[in-house]
């Protein structure tokens, strides 16, 4: 059985900059904090907490630390109220989600009705919207816009793990709702990436592995695009999740991993498949 790994599986360069600024605040600050997980990654969390650095679902109570904010970012007003408390504040959100944020703030700003393509339950989402005055809408897919006001102007901009062709779908729905559209394409490119090579992947290949949080928008994402070439496709965060049953009479096995994925799980995962391989 051939095994191939994707090539851009695991992180990229927002988690990948969002983890390495938690752990190098490991130790220098006996109170520190991250808001919300720094990443959706359960076992990067349950690391940082193992060395002191805990995760807060709000700033209530806490009147000195420091506060690292989240790879996918906060509302505004979580900012606002860290700083009124002069918390130390290591912004790690990612600069991906950072222009959606400055987007909305300025589409918003200039009298544009904004619709932020994503998911509206999801953080990155939510913080995304905070920075918007006024008539800001979240539309799942160009049947959402259907049911919104028609407008003079439309600023549209996505959440940054969504499908390009989503967001073209929106757009083309959005151009029947108003005059004049302004368009920012704010998907990341490390996830566009990811997405094509796992298609190109589920493709060739009897059975797909997606290794990532179970809480990350990103590794979904993979899951339905794999699913949908592949339907051998499972979702695992660990290694211990593997059935052995999966890989009956298959020949070639691929493997991708969500951008919040770090390299020593996909090493496990490798491995068990490695060691599962050589008992067949």
């Amino acid at each position: 059985m051939k095994v191939i790994l994707a090539k851009q599986a695991g992180f990229c360069f927002g988690v990948k900059r969002a983890t390495q600024m938690a752990f190098e605040a490991v130790g220098k600050d006996q109170k520190t904090y991250t808001l919300g997980p720094i990443i959706h990654s359960p076992q990067v969390v349950g690391k940082l907490e193992s060395l002191g650095i805990k995760v807060l679902d709000s700033l209530d109570g806490l009147d000195s630390g420091t506060i690292i904010i989240r790879s996918h970012g906060v509302e505004q007003k979580e900012i606002n109220e860290a700083e009124s408390k002069s918390l130390t504040i290591l912004d790690a959100t990612c600069p991906f989600v950072k222009k959606a944020q400055e987007y909305v703030k300025s589409l918003s700003g200039n009298g544009y009705g904004v619709v932020v393509v994503g998911d509206a339950d999801h953080p990155e989402v939510q913080g995304i919207v905070s920075y918007g005055v006024d008539n800001v809408y979240v539309v799942a897919s160009g049947d959402d816009v259907k049911k919104l006001p028609k407008m003079k102007k439309i600023g549209v901009v996505a959440q940054t793990t969504q499908s390009f062709e989503n967001l073209k779908n929106v757009v083309c729905e959005c151009l029947l709702r108003g005059g004049e559209i302004r368009v920012y394409n704010t998907i990341c490119d490390a996830t566009a990436v990811r997405q094509e090579e796992a298609k190109e992947l589920a493709s060739c290949v009897d059975c797909m592995l997606v290794i990532g949080g179970f809480n990350s928008a990103n590794t979904r994402r993979l899951l339905e695009v794999c699913t949908e070439i592949q339907p051998r496709t499972h979702h695992i965060e660990t290694a211990e999740e593997i059935n052995s049953e999966w890989f009956d009479g298959a020949e070639q096995v691929g493997v991708t991993a969500g951008a919040s994925t770090p390299k020593w799980i996909i090493d496990e995962v490798m491995n068990k498949i490695g060691q599962l391989n050589k008992s067949d």
